[in-house]
């Protein structure tokens, strides 16, 4: 697979939104879960990322990526023939077994675990479980590993809970949850890792921090993938209308997948140890149903609505409003490059700008 020069440009410009760069040159990066929406686009921005200016193809400098997950076939398909000058490379993972490596990273960046809603409706045991052994595989393999720099780790803005109104979460907000409902699932399991990383820093003296994305989207989304905007692109993308299951106006941090690496990266190398960061694009703070016409607009499709099956309603997000407060991460130095129309337009034309488009869409929509 080879990249479209509209995605290939758009990674060369998100590079110089990562602060703290330096640091992280020549170094060796796991990124887990490097085949989903969040962490290939984290994979893709640090093979980029070790690259100046002035050598963008040249060894000096670049960063060793380790792409850790179970099925090589995907990750050959999602990263295969990208040319020498890439270093991502695959490495056997699964979050339910023992971390064993033969090359052992600087830094770990863990984004793998069930993510999307129809994985909270069929597999909710699984998803709650997974979240926790996962990261705590991976925290047995740092303490035996010196190393390993910093974990850092890829919670959700659903650890929120609920709340009446529309203000904004900050990191030290905490609300409602309904633990006897399987849907929280998800966010009880992300809470219960996030506490794991307070538990390792305490007792074993780690190094980890946490980041809370908003609802990621952007031309890495798999063709699995069940959340709501994912859905909508992948309907204009196949020249449907977009079916919406709600009335849409639950409100939302939209935030572009390269946005959020940009944002992961930054925090891995500046963020205080301990620490919490929501990811989120000021810009693209909208309603479900603004978003939907918007990616219609651009796309020349229209919004229709429909009754959502009772099925269907068990993996709907709980939270009326999910907005998330940025302040903590702009203060790092970090901004985001893509409101809301920006964002929905580069993916559109990263989409497009692929010629075997529809055949990606059968498998891994990328580039």
């Amino acid at each position: 697979m080879k990249y479209s020069r509209v995605y290939e440009e758009s990674l060369l410009s998100a590079v110089s939104d990562v602060k703290g760069l330096d640091k992280i040159k020549g170094s060796t990066v796991m990124v887990t879960g490097a085949t989903g929406l969040i962490g290939s686009a984290v994979a893709d921005l640090l093979a980029a990322a070790g690259r100046s200016e002035d050598d963008r193809q040249q060894e000096a400098g670049a960063v060793r990526v380790l792409a850790a997950c179970r099925d090589e076939e995907k990750f050959r398909e999602r990263f295969g023939g990208l040319g020498n000058n890439r270093k991502i490379e695959f490495v056997y993972y699964d979050a339910q077994e023992t971390v064993e490596l033969a090359t052992v990273p600087d830094y770990i960046i863990h984004c793998a675990g069930n993510s999307h809603p129809e994985s909270f409706r069929k597999e909710p045991a699984e998803t709650l479980v997974g979240s926790i052994t996962g990261l705590d595989n991976l925290f047995k393999f740092a303490r035996k590993n010196k190393r390993i720099k910093r974990i850092l780790y890829v919670s959700s803005s659903e650890v929120y809970g609920s709340r009446k109104g529309s203000e904004l979460y900050k990191e030290d907000d905490y609300c409602y949850l309904d633990f006897l409902n399987s849907r929280a699932c998800y966010p009880s399991g992300k809470r219960a890792a996030e506490t794991l990383c307070s538990c390792y820093i305490e007792e074993y003296g780690m190094d980890a921090v946490v980041v809370r994305p908003g609802h990621v989207y952007g031309p890495t989304q798999t063709a699995s993938d069940s959340r709501a905007a994912s859905q909508f692109f992948r309907d204009v993308m196949q020249g449907k209308d977009i079916v919406m299951k709600s009335s849409g106006m639950q409100l939302r941090s939209y935030c572009h997948v390269l946005d959020c690496a940009s944002a992961i990266l930054t925090v891995l190398l500046e963020g205080a140890c301990g620490e919490a960061y929501n990811i989120s694009n000021p810009d693209s703070v909208v309603t479900i149903r603004d978003m939907a016409e918007c990616i219609a607009g651009c796309a020349g499709r229209r919004v229709i609505f429909q009754e959502a099956g009772e099925a269907e309603k068990k993996g709907f997000n709980f939270m009326s409003c999910s907005a998330l407060d940025a302040g903590k991460l702009l203060k790092l130095g970090w901004k985001g490059r893509y409101p809301m129309r920006d964002g929905v337009q580069n993916t559109l034309d990263c989409l497009k700008s692929n010629k075997k488009q529809k055949e990606n869409l059968q498998n891994h929509i990328v580039v």
